[in-house]
């Protein structure tokens, strides 16, 4: 029942809510990244969703356009404004996915939404993490994110598709607000991106 209604009209009234109490801190950040990035404050990117249905999912902009000789992108480090690297930091790049949750392709909460070409290297296990609507936060960004293994990342969107409750959306919420606060273990690590995920061995 929860999942199936009551989820969704929580989706709509949070995201609306934030949405407003957020507008002028997402106003700032459109015109300080547009500056940057020469009028392009947004990413976008198609992601798969519920039942591996394919979106467009949209971030802020953090990292400028830059290639090496031979035409691949230059590493996250040399691409990354000094703005974008707060807005990363912060997890203020995420805001526009509210946009997202809006439009009924993503939740506040649920595994995060990686990319289309992960599909073809999933097993059928790792595959259960697409029974439910991909969010902006979820069980495994506030048990580790970055720091942990890919199997270990799967293994914990897993538990939460098939835990899915008001009481552990809650959890999560909270806990998110958390980490947030304590700055730590939010998007911008060392590396500033995890490894890419190359199937199962």
């Amino acid at each position: 029942m929860y999942s199936k209604f009551f989820k969704r009209f929580l989706d709509l009234a949070f995201s609306m809510i934030l949405i407003v109490l957020l507008f002028p801190l997402i106003l700032i950040v459109v015109i300080g990244l547009g500056l940057y990035n020469k009028g392009t404050p947004f990413f976008t990117q198609l992601r798969p969703g519920k039942n591996e249905k394919v979106f467009k999912l949209i971030k802020f902009k953090t990292m400028r356009d830059g290639f090496d000789n031979i035409g691949n992108p230059l590493p996250d480090k040399q691409r990354i404004t000094p703005l974008g690297y707060w807005v990363r930091k912060l997890s203020i790049d995420e805001l526009p996915q509210l946009f997202n949750v809006l439009k009924g392709e993503m939740s506040l909460i649920g595994p995060r939404p990686l990319l289309v070409k992960y599909l073809v290297l999933y097993n059928d296990r790792q595959k259960r993490r697409h029974l439910a609507k991909p969010g902006i936060t979820g069980w495994a960004q506030i048990n580790g994110r970055n720091s942990i293994s890919w199997n270990d990342k799967f293994e914990l969107d897993i538990y939460y598709v098939e835990h899915i409750s008001f009481l552990f959306d809650i959890k999560i919420l909270l806990l998110t607000f958390v980490k947030l606060f304590k700055t730590k273990q939010v998007n911008a690590s060392e590396g500033i991106t995890m490894q890419p995920f190359e199937g199962n061995n």
